[in-house]
C-alpha cells in the first residue's frame, strides 16, 4: 500500500506542471500569437462577395452560421441550440419548413445581441436581385425566412425539401449583422468597404487590420460566448507565395504555425516533414479518382452514333465479371504511394464520405488480387484462344482505349494499370488529352470526357456540402450525355437501371437521415457492383502545422479553421 501511495504521489507531482500550463494556456489568449499562411491571399472578408476558399476560410474566424460540419462531416449545432429534425418538431411533416432556435445570450463582437432578425437580413442581403451574391445557391428554394421571435428562425421552402440544411449552414453561408450591412443591399454591396473588410461577427476573433491580397491581423473577441476561448490572443493570417514556400515556412523554417493547401510532390513534402518541425495533416471530403467503363459501344466505325444508346451495348464492358477482374488487378495502395502520399487513400466507393453514407460492402478491392482476377476470368470462360496474350469475350479481344487528362500523376497511374491489366490478359492503349479540352465540354470536340469516345476514362469528381442526393442522382438514366443534349449530362459511363432510378425518387422523398444514409449506400453499392465505375483513390486536402500547435481537427466539409477557437500552443 505504501508503494502504491508513493507512486500515485509521484504521478500527481509529474502532472502538476501540465495542470499549471493548462490553467494558463487553455484560457482566453493564454497561448499567445498564431501565424497562419494561405498562399492564396484573401481579397475580402465577406464570403457573400467571393466564392473563393481563401475568403470563406479567413472570414470564418469572424462570421458563424447556425450549424457547421465537423472533421467527420457530421453536422453540429453552432449558433443554434440543436439540429432541427422531423422527430424533434424542427422540420414540418410536409418538409416545407425548418425552424432553428438560437442559443440565448450570444452577442456580436460589438456587444449587441444576435437575433433572428439578423438571419432574416442575411437572406435578404444574399437574395437581393442586384446583389450578385456568390453563395446564392445556399438559399435556392427558400420562399421566405421569418423571425418568429428574437431567438426563433423559420425557413420556408417553396416545395418539400428533405434536406433543408443549406441556408445559414456551413462556413459559406454565415449570418451577418443587419446593423452593419443595412446600407449594403443590392448594387451597393461591393461598395461597403469598411463592412466587407472588417465584418462584425460572433466568432472567436475580431479583425484588427486587413490589407487585401496581403495580410489580416485578428485579435481575440472579448465577447465570444465561451469565456475561456479562443486560446490564442491574436492571429496573423498571411497570404501570397506558393504551396512549396508555404510548406517550407512551417516544416523547415518555423516561421509559420499553419500552412494551407500544400499541392506539391508528396516525396518533397515527406522530406520536409522528416525534419521534425511539423506535421502534415489531411482532410478527406468526397473527391474520388475513378475509372468509368463505357457501357455503350465507342467503336469509331459507328460514326456519329458511337457511345450512344443507338450504338448498342459495349462488346464486353457490360459484363460485370470483366469489370470485376479489372478492378481486382489494381494495386490502389501503390497508386496512392506513388501519386498522392498523404493526400490520398485507397477506396472502393464512389461515395466515400461522410461517414453516414460510406459503404463497407466493397472493401475487398483494397487488396490487389491478380491470381484471383485470372481465376475469375478463366471460370467465366473468358480465355485467350489464339495465344496472343489477350483474352476474348464472345470473339472480341479484350482491348481497351484508356484515356484521361494530361497530368503527370494520371499518366503514372495509366502506366501501372496498363501493366496490371496485361497480367490478366487485357490490353490497354493509353491516351491523354489536354485538360482544357478534356474538361472543356465543347459539343463539337471528339475529345471531351462527356462524349467519351473511348472504352475507359479516368478523372476525379466530387460534390459540395455533405448531402449526396443530387450527386447520386447523376447516374439516372436520363442523365446520359447524347447528341440530343449537346453531349451534356452527368451519367458519364452510360449506366442505366430502373431500380437505381427508383432509389433516386425515394431519396428525394425521404427526410430521415438514417434512411437517407441507407439509400445512399445502396446506390453506391449498385454502381460499384455493376463495375461500370471503378473507384481508385479517395483524394483529400493537405495542410501542415507546427508540432507546437494542438487542437487541430482539419475538416474538408467546412472551413479548415472551423474549430480554431480550440487551437492552442503546446509547451516545450
Amino acid at each position: 500500500m505504501t508503494r502504491k501511495v508513493l507512486l500515485l504521489g509521484a504521478a500527481a507531482l509529474a502532472m502538476a506542471p501540465m495542470a499549471a500550463w493548462a490553467d494558463g494556456h487553455l484560457s482566453r489568449g493564454g497561448s499567445g500569437h498564431l501565424n497562419i499562411i494561405y498562399w492564396q491571399a484573401p481579397s475580402t472578408l465577406n464570403p457573400y462577395l467571393s466564392g473563393g476558399t481563401k475568403e470563406v476560410e479567413s472570414a470564418s474566424l469572424v462570421l458563424e452560421s447556425l450549424a457547421r460540419f465537423d472533421d467527420t462531416g457530421t453536422m453540429v449545432p453552432w449558433l443554434a441550440t440543436e439540429i432541427p429534425t422531423v422527430e424533434n418538431g424542427g422540420i414540418s411533416e410536409d418538409l416545407t419548413q425548418i425552424t432553428w432556435t438560437l442559443q440565448e445570450g450570444i452577442t456580436w463582437s460589438d456587444g449587441t445581441p444576435l437575433t433572428a432578425a439578423d438571419a432574416v437580413f442575411t437572406w435578404e442581403y444574399c437574395t437581393h436581385p442586384e446583389g450578385g451574391c456568390a453563395q446564392a445557391s445556399y438559399f435556392d428554394g427558400v420562399e421566405s425566412i421569418v423571425a418568429v421571435d428574437d431567438l426563433t428562425i423559420q425557413v420556408n421552402f417553396a416545395n418539400p425539401t428533405p434536406f433543408p440544411y443549406t441556408a445559414l449552414v456551413g462556413s459559406e453561408s454565415p449570418i451577418i449583422q443587419a446593423a452593419q450591412f443595412a446600407d449594403c443591399l443590392g448594387a451597393r454591396a461591393p461598395e461597403c468597404t469598411e463592412a466587407n473588410f472588417g465584418p462584425i461577427g460572433t466568432g472567436p476573433f475580431v479583425v484588427e487590420d486587413f490589407r487585401p491580397n496581403d495580410v489580416i491581423e485578428f485579435v481575440a473577441n472579448e465577447n465570444f460566448r465561451n469565456p475561456d476561448q479562443p486560446y490564442f490572443a491574436s492571429v496573423t493570417f498571411k497570404g501570397g507565395g506558393d504551396a512549396t514556400a508555404a510548406a517550407r515556412s512551417v516544416l523547415e523554417t518555423g516561421e509559420f504555425d499553419y500552412a494551407w493547401n500544400l499541392q506539391i510532390d508528396p516525396t518533397i513534402l515527406a522530406q520536409m516533414e522528416a525534419q521534425g518541425n511539423g506535421t502534415v495533416v489531411t482532410a478527406f471530403g468526397t473527391s474520388v479518382e475513378r475509372l468509368h467503363m463505357n457501357q455503350f459501344d465507342p467503336n469509331p466505325e459507328l460514326g456519329d452514333i458511337r457511345s450512344t444508346a443507338e450504338a448498342g451495348p459495349h462488346p464486353f464492358l457490360t459484363n460485370p465479371v470483366i469489370g470485376q477482374a479489372m478492378s481486382m488487378a489494381i494495386d490502389r495502395a501503390l497508386l496512392v504511394e506513388i501519386g498522392y502520399g498523404a493526400g490520398g487513400q485507397p477506396t472502393c466507393n464512389v461515395l466515400p464520405a461522410p461517414e453516414l453514407y460510406a459503404s463497407t460492402a466493397n472493401d475487398g478491392c483494397l487488396v490487389q488480387d491478380i491470381a484471383g482476377a485470372n481465376a475469375l476470368l478463366d471460370e467465366a470462360g473468358i480465355v485467350d484462344t489464339d495465344g496472343d496474350g489477350i483474352r476474348e469475350y464472345e470473339g472480341t479481344p479484350l482491348r481497351v482505349l484508356y484515356q484521361t487528362s494530361t497530368n503527370a500523376v494520371r499518366q503514372d497511374t495509366q502506366a501501372l494499370v496498363k501493366q496490371w491489366w496485361a497480367e490478366i490478359g487485357i490490353d490497354a492503349e493509353l491516351r491523354n488529352i489536354d485538360a482544357s479540352v478534356f474538361f472543356g465540354g465543347d459539343p463539337a470536340s471528339p475529345d471531351t470526357f462527356q462524349k467519351f469516345y473511348a472504352d475507359v476514362e479516368m478523372y476525379t469528381n466530387n460534390f459540395a456540402g455533405v448531402d449526396p442526393q443530387a450527386y447520386m442522382a447523376n447516374w439516372a438514366c436520363d442523365e446520359i450525355p447524347s447528341p440530343a443534349t449537346q453531349w451534356q449530362g452527368s451519367n458519364i459511363q452510360r449506366f442505366c437501371s430502373e431500380d437505381y432510378d427508383a432509389l433516386i425518387e425515394e431519396m428525394a422523398a425521404t427526410a430521415d437521415l438514417e434512411r437517407r444514409g441507407e439509400i445512399a449506400r445502396m446506390q453506391n453499392d449498385m454502381l460499384i457492383q455493376s463495375y461500370s465505375i471503378i473507384p481508385l483513390v479517395h483524394r483529400g486536402g493537405v495542410s501542415a502545422h507546427a508540432n507546437s500547435l494542438g487542437g487541430i481537427r482539419m475538416s474538408d466539409w467546412d472551413s479548415e479553421l472551423w474549430n480554431i477557437a480550440e487551437w492552442y500552443r503546446i509547451p516545450e
